[in-house]
Order: structure tokens, then C-alpha cells, then sequence
């Protein structure tokens, strides 16, 4: 069996224009390969785009496909400084949610997508979890709508602290809504 390969390439300007670089691994600076960054193709794999260096700031899901302007098409005011592969995962989705930090209040345990805590399990918002099997995406809002966080497996007591991986720093003041397992079908 060939093991998977992820790659992803960016361009300095809209429409595939201008220098680029591929990459095929997490890089935590693009800047000293890219000036700006305004489009994208992602080959193979899903991809974690950062408007930070260092895994931090707003996130963005991207899947095999081309983005000739994704700055606009997600909304983004800043550019991509830094990326993370998200790695495959075949198995089973688990994971604990918490209405408050440090695994605080109501606590409800989810095997599945969730459009909306509010309606599936009378949480006003999720402010902790464990990521016990499998890759999550989590939403602000309803209906996987608004800022989005990455989740891979590990305990996260409070979304405002970078855990020891990145994932959340610049994320202070957020509460999630919405839930959606990053499936095998999506590479």
C-alpha cells in the first residue's frame, strides 16, 4: 500500500499568480518562502490554514481543491502565515463536551456530527472538551457557521490557551456551537 501524501501550494497573489511554494508538511512561518499569500491549491489532503505564525490566530479548513481568491471567499482580511496537515483518520469519533472551562457544567458525550448544542443537548456552549478518537472541526455557531477551531485528540480545559500545540492561541473569548467529525471521505 503507498502511504498518503499530503501537498498544498500557495501563491503570493490572487488566481495562482505571482511565486509560490509547495509544501507538504506543517510549517509554522511561510514568510520566509512568501511575502503574501492571497491563493491556494490543495492537491491532496486536509489542510489547516493560520493567519499567525506558529499555528495561531483564525483558522481555515481547506480540501483538495482550488482557491483562486480564498482571502475573499472566507472572508479573511489577513494573509496565510502558517499551515498544519491534518492526518487521516479511520476509526471511531469521540469526544466529551463541556458547557464550561475546565470541564465544568453539563458534559455530554458525541460520536457524531452536531449542528447545534443548543437543540441537541440544551447547552447554551460548549467552553471545554476531550477529544478522545478522531479529528473535529468546531464552530461559533450553529449550523457550522463562523470562526472554526481544529481539535485532534487531547484534553482542551479552556479554548483561550494554546494547550502545548497552537491550536487556540489568539482564540481568547470563544465558545462553540457546532461540531463536525473531519471524515476520510473529505481527502
Amino acid at each position: 500500500m503507498i502511504p498518503f501524501c499530503f501537498q498544498i501550494v500557495f501563491y503570493e497573489d490572487r488566481n495562482f499568480q505571482g511565486r509560490s511554494y509547495e509544501c507538504s508538511s506543517d510549517c509554522s512561518d511561510m514568510s520566509s518562502y512568501l511575502s503574501r499569500c492571497h491563493s491556494c491549491r490543495v492537491e491532496s489532503g486536509c489542510w489547516m490554514l493560520y493567519n499567525r505564525n506558529n499555528y495561531m490566530g483564525n483558522q481555515y479548513f481547506m480540501r483538495r481543491g482550488e482557491y483562486p481568491d480564498y482571502m475573499q471567499h472566507f472572508g479573511m482580511s489577513d494573509c496565510i502565515k502558517s499551515c498544519r496537515m491534518i492526518a487521516m483518520h479511520r476509526g471511531n469519533y469521540r469526544m466529551r463536551i463541556y458547557e464550561r472551562e475546565n470541564f465544568g457544567g453539563q458534559m455530554h458525550e458525541m460520536m457524531d456530527d452536531c449542528d447545534n448544542i443548543m437543540d441537541h443537548y440544551r447547552m447554551s456552549t460548549c467552553q471545554s472538551c476531550n477529544v478522545m478518537e478522531g479529528h473535529w472541526l468546531m464552530y461559533e455557531q450553529p449550523h457550522f457557521r463562523g470562526r472554526m477551531m481544529y481539535m485532534r485528540p487531547g484534553e482542551y480545559s479552556n479554548f483561550s490557551m494554546g494547550m502545548g500545540m497552537g491550536a487556540m492561541g489568539g482564540m481568547s473569548g470563544m465558545r462553540f456551537m457546532s461540531m463536525r467529525r473531519i471524515m476520510d471521505s473529505w481527502y
